[in-house]
């Protein structure tokens, strides 16, 4: 018998062990499919004998470490192209059938993740909400009278429901991240253009991201990496850049005042304050900012000249087929037609003004901490106030994409009456990795059940441990995100090393001794991932009294690490009670 909650890691971990095998995952999932609660959440499902096809073919070679999804359900939004499913966007007028998978879902199913359909949405992604669908509205899983936010509405149920292990979503106003809130899923949000959008029907093509649902960070992370890579197909597709955040002692912005909005969702409010002290807990400082200019930007999505870029991705359809369209769409998406270029331009001003003024936030804080959205609809409410409510269900994400920032949505709880809150962690573009390692910590805080985030790099990489300028931030981290590196995440030594500034380094650099029978704090390093030529190189360039041995961790595990000879130490001074180089580094 598999988990209510279908994950990869727990997937994973049957298959190793040999307790599951991808046909039975697979009849699991025809089961539940067929004894399906809400099936609003799908618009096409692959036929059962083809999915049966699909896991026997991969259950013929025994598990395969090698291909990280290996046997994994999954879904995708039916706005992204999945050949042998119809794209329909949601409006059966438009729909067609691609010739090829979308750049993401022939990634994904290289890596060995399953297919298993295409799931509803707000018709052409167009609403926060869910209920803008001729297939149906998804609702909340946990209350069927409340709605599933959207436009990613029934990729969100299909995961929340335990039907695929994770889903792809689109996020343009926060599509992915308001459906991750409302049912209790972590919502990844990409820096724009890491994640091709070839083979995705636009809603706004320059600000469009394809997201991942999952049930944890570390899921969708690795769902993440696997997906991302840049793709010349999508002329707004961008190479991977690195941009750290700090792991400890960052600034992270809270709202404050007038700008701290509920709507009258009190539980909301209360759950948004437990995700501040918790952040704190994990050694974060909260920083009162002015929200006022990002809530302004906000407004430049719908009610600026960017509603345009909705109806020039249909503008065909439209002329023709407009009675075809969900009428609350079809509004919304003509009343762009009267936009123009002088508007267009004055847009562009604006949004210039609004980017600098977060360019100067940026200076002050490493990330934002907001609620995901400030209350919750039920379905009736939402029918009868349908524009009104999905605007205020969007005023902490529609900023994102226009000032090109990375966002993680995590759970934050439950209020009294059973439903779900989440935050969104903002942070700059292609901060993404750092923001996950903080948002699964994060996570871990207001959840009684949590998975480990753990970054798994290609197989070939070899691990490399890092104490000093090497740290992400510091002077020589380049040498690692140069050439490729990945940051498995901050990890401590066994308490029996001492650790010294030595003399005379330039830059400053520590050295790290063993001296068993010692008992210290343990010295907070880095793990990272090299290809195997870079990591060659790396260690070639170490300079003397420092070189590479194996160094113990407090999990208990031995990795190659920095090591300094004894003779160095004459003239150094010992740092070891600082417990790590940032903290030494910041009391100077």
């Amino acid at each position: 018998m598999l988990p209510e909650k279908l994950t990869i890691h727990g997937l994973t971990a049957l298959y190793r062990a040999g307790d599951a095998s991808p046909v039975t995952v697979i009849e699991e999932v025809l089961h539940r499919l067929a004894n399906n609660p809400d099936p609003a959440a799908w618009i096409s499902t692959v036929p059962p004998e083809t999915l049966r096809d699909r896991a026997a073919e991969l259950a013929k070679g025994g598990y395969d470490p090698s291909r990280p999804l290996w046997g994994i359900p999954f879904a995708v939004k039916d706005n992204i192209d999945a050949a042998g499913l119809p794209t329909t966007a949601a409006c059966p007028a438009f729909a067609y059938d691609p010739a090829d998978d979308a750049h993401v879902v022939a990634r994904l199913t290289a890596a060995g993740a399953i297919l298993v359909g295409k799931t509803n949405l707000d018709q052409f992604a167009t609403g926060l909400n869910g209920t803008r669908s001729p297939y149906g509205a998804p609702r909340c899983v946990f209350d069927g009278d409340y709605i599933s936010g959207g436009s990613s509405s029934g990729s969100a149920v299909a995961v929340a429901r335990g039907q695929v292990a994770f889903a792809l979503g689109t996020d343009t106003a926060g599509s992915g991240r308001v459906p991750a809130a409302f049912n209790n899923l972590v919502g990844i949000k990409p820096t724009k253009g890491l994640l091709s959008a070839a083979g995705v029907v636009p809603a706004c093509r320059s600000q469009d991201c394809v997201t991942v649902l999952a049930h944890c960070v570390a899921d969708g992370e690795l769902v993440r990496r696997l997906a991302e890579g840049f793709d010349a197909a999508d002329p707004f597709s961008r190479p991977a850049q690195a941009r750290p955040l700090r792991l400890e002692g960052f600034r992270f912005g809270v709202l404050s005042g007038a700008e701290k909005v509920f709507l009258g969702d009190d539980a909301a409010e209360a759950l948004y304050d437990a995700a501040v002290a918790n952040m704190t807990a994990l050694g974060g400082i909260p920083v009162p900012f002015d929200y006022a200019p990002l809530r302004e930007c906000a407004h430049l999505l719908y009610g600026g000249p960017w509603v345009a870029e909705r109806l020039a991705a249909i503008e065909e359809f439209v002329e023709v087929q407009a009675d075809a369209m969900d009428p609350t769409v079809r509004a919304i998406i003509q009343g762009a037609a009267g936009k123009s270029a002088i508007e267009a331009f004055v847009g562009q001003y604006a949004l210039a003004f609004y980017a600098q003024t977060i360019a100067g936030m940026w200076a002050d804080l490493d990330l934002l901490l907001l609620p995901t959205t400030p209350t919750i609809y039920t379905l009736s409410d939402m029918l009868a106030d349908p524009v009104r409510l999905n605007s205020n269900l969007g005023r902490y994400t529609n900023f994102v994409n226009l000032l090109d920032c990375a966002a993680v949505a995590v759970p934050a709880g439950f209020r009294p009456n059973g439903l779900p809150f989440g935050v969104t962690l903002v942070g700059p573009a292609f901060t993404d990795n750092d923001l996950a390692n903080i948002g699964d910590r994060l996570h871990a805080k207001s959840s009684p059940v949590t998975y480990p985030l753990k970054i798994v790099p290609p197989p070939t990489y070899l691990p490399i441990l890092v104490v000093g300028a090497h740290l992400t931030g510091m002077p020589l981290n380049t040498e690692l995100t140069g050439v490729g590196g990945i940051l498995l995440g901050a990890v401590r030594t066994a308490p029996d090393y001492r650790f010294y500034a030595l003399a005379g380094t330039v830059p400053p650099k520590p050295g790290l001794i063993r001296d068993p029978g010692f008992r210290g704090p343990g010295i907070l390093a880095e793990e990272w991932a090299l290809p195997p030529s870079a990591f060659a190189a790396f260690v070639a360039r170490i300079p003397a009294p420092l070189g590479v041995g194996k160094v113990a961790l407090s999990d208990g595990r031995q990795v190659t690490g920095f090591l300094c000879e004894g003779h160095a130490l004459a003239g150094a001074t010992e740092i070891t009670g600082f417990g790590g180089w940032r903290a030494y580094r910041a009391s100077l």
